[in-house]
C-alpha cells in the first residue's frame, strides 16, 4: 500500500513539474502562407512587396513557382476562408487585432490582384480596397481661401506659384552641403525619437542619394533593424526637406516603425506576416500617415525652426536670420496638402488629362513645373497610394494626440501604433 501511494505522489509530482505544452496559435499557418503569397504577388508586380526579411527559401520559391493571378487569388480566398474560421472567441485581445489585420491584407491582396488583371474602379473606391480608408475629395476651390492667405506672404506680381517658387528657390540646400545637411537632420530625428522610444541596440541605416525617380525619398527596409535610406536629387532640396526626410524615412518613420514591427511581432510573437510588406496594402495607410505625423511629433511648436536656424541653416551656408519667414510660409501651404488627393482623384477619373493636372498641381501645391510633373507621374505609378500620406498624418495626429497634451504620452500613443498590428479602422 505504502508503495502505491508512493508511486502515485511521483507521478503527481511529476505531472506538476512538466512544462506545459507550448499554445498553438491557429493563425499561423495561415500568416506563413499568406507571406508567400505577398511573395509570389511580387512577382506578378514588380514593387508590391516594398520589403521582405524572412526566409530566403520562401523568397526563392516565389521566383521558382509562379502562378497566375487566378491562382493567387483562389489561394487568397483560400486563406480569407480559413482565418476568418478562426473564432476570436478563441483568442486574446492582440490575437484577435493579428486576425483583423491578416483578413484586411487579404481582401487587399484580392484587389490588387484584380488590378494586376486590368481591373479599374473609381479613385475613392480603389483607395478603399487597397488602404482600407475611403478618403474625402474636396473641391479645389476649398483650397481658394488657403492660396490668398499664402499671397499676402509673398507679394509681388505674377502667379501665385512662381513667387512662391523664386522665394523658395533661395532656400536650396546647396550640392556640395547636401550630405552634410541631411546626416545632421537625421542624427537630431533619431536623438529626439531615442529619448522616448527604445530601438533594438545594433539598428542603423545607410543614406544614398539618387536620381530618376518619381519621389523624393524612400526607406528600403532590409530586416536586423537595417534601413538603406534614398534621398532623390533629381530637383533642388529645400532645406526643410531635411527634417521632413530625416523624420519620415527615419526616426520615428518608416525605419523606426519596420525595426519595432521586426523586434516586437516577427521576432518577439514569432507572427511571420510582418516580415513582408506589401506596398499596396493597409499597412501603408499606417506607415506614411505616421511618417508624416512623426515630424511633428518629434519638432513641436517652434523646436522645429529653432533647431534648422541653428543647426541647419549655418550647415547648408543659408542665412538663419531668414528661417522664421520660410517656416510661415511652409506652415500655410501645409493647409494644401489636400489637394493634392483632390487632383489624384480627377485625374485618374478620367475628369482632367495629364496636362491640365500638371497646371492644378502647380496652381494648388504652389510648385513649379518640373515638380508638378514629377508629382504626377508618382500619380501615375503610385494611383490612389497618394491618399496615405495627407490623410493618413490626419488621422494618425487625431489618433496619437488623444492621448492628450502631454508629449510623453504621446511619444507611447506613437510608439503603440508603430508596435502592433494597426489598421487604419482603428484610427
Amino acid at each position: 500500500m505504502r508503495a502505491l501511494v508512493t508511486a502515485v505522489c511521483l507521478l503527481l509530482a511529476a505531472c506538476a513539474t512538466r512544462p506545459a505544452e507550448p499554445k498553438t496559435d491557429p493563425l499561423n499557418p495561415a500568416a506563413e502562407a499568406y507571406v508567400k503569397l505577398v511573395l509570389e504577388i511580387g512577382e506578378l508586380e514588380p514593387g508590391y512587396v516594398d520589403a521582405y526579411y524572412g526566409p530566403q527559401a520562401w523568397a526563392d520559391a516565389a521566383k521558382a513557382d509562379k502562378r497566375s493571378a487566378p491562382q493567387l487569388k483562389a489561394e487568397a480566398d483560400r486563406l480569407l476562408a480559413q482565418v476568418e474560421a478562426v473564432k476570436p472567441a478563441r483568442l486574446d485581445p492582440m490575437e484577435a487585432r493579428r486576425r483583423a489585420y491578416l483578413i484586411a491584407h487579404l481582401q487587399s491582396a484580392l484587389f490588387r490582384l484584380d488590378m494586376i488583371e486590368g481591373v479599374r474602379k473609381p479613385f475613392q473606391d480603389e483607395a478603399q480596397a487597397l488602404f482600407g480608408v475611403r478618403p474625402e475629395v474636396k473641391p479645389l476651390s476649398a483650397y481658394d481661401p488657403v492660396l490668398a492667405r499664402v499671397d499676402a506672404l509673398v507679394p509681388g506680381a505674377g502667379p501665385l506659384a512662381e513667387r512662391v517658387d523664386a522665394f523658395k528657390s533661395r532656400y536650396v540646400i546647396p550640392a556640395d552641403r547636401l550630405d552634410a545637411v541631411m546626416r545632421a537632420a537625421i542624427a537630431e530625428c533619431r536623438k529626439r525619437t531615442l529619448a522616448h522610444i527604445a530601438l533594438p541596440a545594433d539598428e542603423s541605416f545607410t543614406l544614398e542619394f539618387v536620381t530618376g525617380k518619381s519621389w523624393s525619398g524612400y526607406n528600403w527596409y532590409k530586416g536586423d533593424a537595417k534601413s538603406l535610406i534614398q534621398i532623390n536629387t533629381d530637383l533642388p532640396i529645400f532645406i526643410d526637406r531635411a527634417v521632413d526626410l530625416g523624420c519620415h524615412e527615419g526616426y520615428p518613420g518608416h525605419h523606426t516603425y519596420n525595426a519595432l514591427l521586426e523586434e516586437r511581432l516577427t521576432k518577439g510573437r514569432g507572427w511571420v506576416e510582418f516580415s513582408v510588406y506589401p506596398l499596396y496594402s493597409p499597412q501603408s495607410f499606417i506607415a506614411e500617415g505616421s511618417g508624416n505625423y512623426g515630424i511633428d511629433l518629434a519638432f513641436p511648436g517652434e523646436q522645429r525652426t529653432r533647431f534648422e536656424a541653428e543647426v541647419l541653416y549655418p550647415l547648408a551656408g543659408l542665412d538663419p536670420k531668414t528661417a522664421r519667414a520660410y517656416a510661415d510660409l511652409r506652415d500655410a501651404m501645409r493647409e494644401l496638402d489636400g489637394a493634392r488627393t483632390t487632383i489624384a482623384a480627377m485625374y485618374l477619373d478620367g475628369k482632367i488629362d495629364r496636362e491640365t493636372a500638371i497646371a492644378l498641381t502647380q496652381k494648388y501645391n504652389l510648385m513649379s513645373r518640373a515638380r508638378a510633373e514629377q508629382r504626377v507621374a508618382f500619380t501615375d505609378g503610385y494611383r490612389s497610394y497618394v491618399i496615405n500620406y495627407g490623410l493618413g498624418q490626419d488621422m494618425v495626429r487625431a489618433h496619437v494626440e488623444k492621448a492628450g497634451p502631454d508629449q510623453t504620452a504621446r511619444w507611447k500613443a506613437m510608439e503603440t501604433l508603430l508596435s502592433e498590428p494597426a489598421l487604419p479602422s482603428e484610427l
